[in-house]
């Protein structure tokens, strides 16, 4: 069935409005992180949340295609958010066709329902999606918190790790001292799974980085805090330090607060993990492609190549 033959409504995908088909923490187990689950829950939560208030089947394709549409005319997300949560429910819908729960012709309608064109809905689409961080700007802000404190030198800390890793914030809160290896006498790497990986994979640290953890930690432990991890949260209106990881959460307050101190309103901490791809893939995109931890070299190439000209690379052509 096309796209174009799901958008013919009949009465036949109505149904009692309680009606709830996906246990998508069952259907997904084993194959994403437990983050990436959680992001499906939300997001087919939503779908069938929407599909009950008007009693439609969520099994029926033309349901996904009415809450396609109803997105793109009434609601304020971006093309891509619309998109994601299209593809969770067609994902779900697929796994839950492999395990014999639903029927593979309707899983294949399903899959065939295409998502909304970017270009229709680019208006929608921040402006600041993706801030361009430039190296004089990455050192005001990693310089930025005041080291004389106990949370600042965690802070202190954190930045340099986001800045010279590019993790993820969900795999920088739950970084554990296990994970930091030395590797001969070049430096140190960090040892993590992000939400794609089977395995662990090698991440950058750099010296200046490392330095920063140890003075932390050192610092923490003089405090009379002793934790597996190495970015623990604070308590209370003193900021007594804790044990308990910080959150992903905890993570982007931090990267803004001191972002909104140095001018750069806009930084988020994936666009550390930007900073570093692109500073890598200006010398190799392979290595850009591994220390980012991406599949696919063409992930890298379309995220993370420069994506503006650069004043002066046609001064020497002839």
């Amino acid at each position: 069935m096309t796209d174009q033959a799901l958008t013919h409504h009949d009465d036949q995908h109505q149904v009692p409005a309680t009606q709830s088909p996906f246990d998508v923490q069952v259907l997904l187990a084993g194959q994403l992180t437990q983050s990436s689950i959680d992001m499906y829950r939300r997001d087919v939560a939503a779908y069938q949340e929407w599909a009950a208030g008007r009693g439609l089947d969520t099994l029926n394709p033309l349901t996904l295609a009415d809450w396609r549409d109803d997105l793109a005319l009434r609601s304020d997300m971006s093309p891509n958010t619309i998109n994601r949560m299209i593809s969770a429910v067609k994902r779900v819908v697929k796994q839950a066709s492999s395990k014999g729960m639903i029927d593979s012709q309707v899983a294949m309608q399903f899959e065939t329902l295409r998502g909304v064109k970017v270009k229709a809905l680019k208006t929608r689409l921040k402006d600041h999606a993706r801030t361009r961080i430039e190296p004089d700007d990455m050192r005001r802000l990693c310089e930025s918190p005041d080291q004389s404190t106990l949370v600042g030198k965690r802070d202190a800390a954190l930045l340099a790790t986001l800045a010279s890793s590019g993790l993820r914030a969900s795999e920088l809160a739950t970084l554990t001292s296990g994970q930091v290896r030395k590797q001969g006498s070049k430096g140190y790497v960090l040892q993590v799974k992000g939400k794609t990986d089977i395995d662990y994979r090698d991440a950058h640290l750099s010296r200046e980085a490392h330095s920063l953890i140890m003075a932390w930690i050192d610092a923490r432990l003089a405090a009379g805090v002793t934790s597996p991890y190495i970015f623990t949260s604070f308590a209370g209106r003193g900021g007594r330090a804790t044990e308990e990881a910080m959150s992903e959460t905890a993570v982007w307050l931090t990267v803004q607060k001191y972002a909104k101190q140095t001018g750069l309103e806009h930084v988020k901490p994936h666009d550390f993990r930007r900073f570093v791809g692109t500073q890598l893939t200006r010398r190799d995109i392979r290595k850009a492609q591994l220390a980012l931890g991406h599949k696919s070299i063409e992930v890298t190439a379309r995220h993370y190549v420069l994506d503006r000209l650069e004043a002066g690379e046609t001064d020497n052509l002839y």
